[in-house]
């Protein structure tokens, strides 16, 4: 199983709909890619996923995005794509999380800011921890104040409205291990744009190690 917390970070380019859009995010130097497969514009059927899968093997982490499936549907998706890890914005139930155990495939666990659930929920059965604004996918910036005030023990991940412009403060302000962007390296929903993926990685790759060498 990928072992999150030993990455020293985390860059993910998400909603990837071709394997020419991986290969972006392989080129830039990404940690990995989201396929998503809830309700999207960028939502990709098993088979596409199946064609980005094969050519993302041993090159980057591929991360199935859920929401409002059944455990059922997940761990279909996650066997027939072959999927290194699954990114949820729904309920973990204690059988779904066993069952991605005995798959070898790491959790990362969504929430939105200004919900309870934030508060309540048990990171120790997740990898990481990924917060996003009141509408995932939406591609607005958002209040980072609920991640500012939690001090989360598994590797946190910000989402939501980041771009090469905001990367660098957005790490800065909430100490992120992670960051998560679709929209903002897009020429059109769902295209990523090869130049837009080059700088987001490069941006954010500064950031880890200006956060690393202020934490010195």
């Amino acid at each position: 199983m990928v072992e999150l917390d030993l990455l020293p970070s985390f860059i993910k380019i998400c909603g990837i709909t071709s394997v020419e859009d991986a290969s972006f995010a392989v080129e830039a130097g990404a940690t990995a890619i989201g396929l998503v497969f809830a309700k999207s514009p960028r939502k990709i059927d098993e088979v596409r996923g199946q064609e980005i899968s094969a050519y993302a093997k041993d090159k980057i982490l591929r991360v199935g995005v859920f929401k409002d499936q059944s455990d059922a549907e997940i761990l279909s998706f996650v066997v027939k794509v072959e999927l290194d890890c699954v990114q949820l914005h729904t309920q973990l139930s204690s059988e779904l999380a066993n069952e991605l155990r005995k798959l070898n495939v790491a959790i990362i666990k969504a929430m939105s800011v200004g919900t309870d659930e934030i508060e309540d929920f048990d990171e120790h059965r997740v990898d990481a921890v990924l917060i996003d604004g009141p509408a995932p996918g939406s591609g607005e910036d958002h209040s980072w104040a609920d991640v500012q005030q939690n001090q989360f023990q598994r590797p946190l991940i910000a989402a939501g409205g980041l771009n090469s412009s905001n990367i660098l403060r957005i790490v800065s302000s909430t100490n992120a291990w992670g960051v998560d962007v679709s929209s903002g390296c897009e020429s059109a929903p769902g295209k990523k744009d090869r130049v837009k993926v080059q700088e987001f990685v490069s941006k954010a790759n500064r950031a880890f190690v200006q956060q690393e060498n202020f934490s010195d």
